[in-house]
């Protein structure tokens, strides 16, 4: 006959326990030019940050850079803040498409395209939106209008959690 004693028991929950807790991932630090100077995620603690990985021939980055203004005039004094990633070669594409389609939120450059891998980037546009303590909350691959509803609602979320 098995005899269990206490040590197993407390070894059993210990196990459970740490098995069943989730470890967030950090999202990676990146510091990147901008147009009003460099741009480092570590510069956004304590904020909401929704980042969007985006280039100038991308045709669903039009849509959602409307979305973009209107989250960010919406929550923009809550404490969220979006980061667009420009991942053009040349910075005129980028500055010619920003004419078209003006940004109301932090645009970056990274013509080196380091950036993209460190967040494994496989579909443009896709969006990584981050908590308050630097963790990535969700990651969405393209861009649909029929989306926002929901995009939204992760952002209103993500802010509403202190």
């Amino acid at each position: 006959m098995l005899r269990l004693t206490r040590p197993f028991f407390i070894i059993i929950t210990l196990i459970i326990l740490f098995s069943s807790q989730s470890y967030a991932q950090k999202a990676p630090a990146f510091t990147l030019e901008g147009d009003k100077g460099k741009i480092s995620l570590s510069n956004y603690k304590n904020q909401v940050v929704y980042i969007d990985f985006w280039a100038s021939w991308c045709k669903p980055c039009r849509k959602s850079f409307t979305f973009m203004n209107e989250m960010q005039d919406r929550y923009g004094k809550k404490g969220f803040k979006i980061i667009a990633i420009n991942l053009d070669n040349e910075r005129e594409a980028a500055n010619d498409f920003l004419k078209k389609h003006p940004a109301k939120f932090s645009i970056a450059y990274d013509k080196d395209g380091k950036t993209p891998g460190l967040y494994k980037l496989k579909v443009m546009p896709t969006s990584y939106l981050i908590d308050r303590r630097g963790n990535l909350l969700n990651i969405h691959k393209g861009f649909k209008e029929n989306q926002t509803n929901e995009l939204e609602n992760l952002i209103i979320q993500a802010l509403n959690k202190k």
